[in-house]
Parts: structure tokens; sequence; C-alpha cells
């Protein structure tokens, strides 16, 4: 967590495989699920078409990869048929389909920017449900924020607004 611009998204992204760090390196040990804070998505592809796109990236076929979507997106109340490219979906709808996908396979390791940006109250709350079960099942998750309201609900909390560098159990 931290103040804007004190570096969480530039951390996750570096995490992530995506920028490279001035100095040091990051070991990821499983395979990694991503869902950046905004982008992330393409505008022309129908959800179903994402889904098959980072399937393949992931080794699933393509019914499977449109399967396991359209099953994670159910948990997030939202149903991705209709054919609706991405650029016509709402900014929380957005999100969901940037989440489904970070979890699409079940990757050992989430990185998790913000990802909640737009959802409504029901959603956000679903949200952490999703955090607490996937951690229960074993995954590393690392979630983003400026806000933490719910502080006793994590393991650990690194707060990196300038000055205040410290793991906060």
């Amino acid at each position: 967590m931290g103040a804007n611009g004190c570096g969480k998204s530039t951390f996750l992204r570096i995490c992530a495989g995506l920028l490279s760090p001035d100095s040091g390196e990051v070991v990821v040990d499983g395979e990694l699920g991503f869902c950046p804070q905004d982008g992330g998505t393409y505008d022309f592809l129908l959800p179903e078409e994402h889904f098959a796109l980072v399937g393949a990236g992931r080794g699933l076929d393509r019914a499977r990869s449109r399967r396991l979507g359209r099953t994670g997106a159910a948990t997030l109340h939202w149903d991705p048929a209709g054919g609706v490219q991405a650029r016509h979906l709402s900014g929380g709808t957005r999100q969901k389909l940037n989440l489904v996908m970070a979890t699409l396979g079940d990757p050992d390791v989430l990185l998790l920017d913000e990802p909640y940006q737009g959802f409504d109250r029901g959603t956000y709350v679903d949200f952490w449900q999703h955090v607490w079960r996937w951690r229960d099942e074993g995954r590393a998750i690392v979630v983003v924020t400026h806000l933490l309201n719910q502080l006793d609900q994590v393991d650990q909390v690194l707060d990196l607004t300038p000055g205040t560098r410290e793991a906060v159990a």
C-alpha cells in the first residue's frame, strides 16, 4: 500500500517481468498471473477471445480457456457472452475481465494492481472473498492498493509511502 506515485504499480510490473529493476532481481517460483490497474485488454477483442488468448499462453485449448473464463466471470457476477468488444465494457467490467484473465489456469502467484477499480460494493466484497480462498488454496497473492480498510484481513502489509518503508504484520 502507499500514497499515489510511491511506486506500487512499478513494483508489481517489475515482479511481473514487464519492467527491469535498476538493480537486483526478482525470482518467481511458479506460474504467474498479473492483473494491471488499467489497460490489459485489447479494445476490439471479445471477452471470450481474451480468454482464448491468455489460455493459449498457459497451454490451454480454446474451448477450455473459454469455459474457465466464463466460470471465473460468473464468480464475479458477470456474463461475458453477448459479443461486446472490450472497448464497450464499463471500467469495472474491464477490471473483471483483467482479473479473470489473471486467474485463468490457476497460477501459483497472483499480482493484482488495484484490481477492484470500478467494482460495485458487492463485487468488491466478493473480490476479497476470492483473495482469501486463493490464499487458503496455497497461492501467493500480492494486492497493491492505496487504501486498505481491511488491514486485519491480510497476512502482511508493506507500506511504500516515502519514509514508511516497513512491513506491518
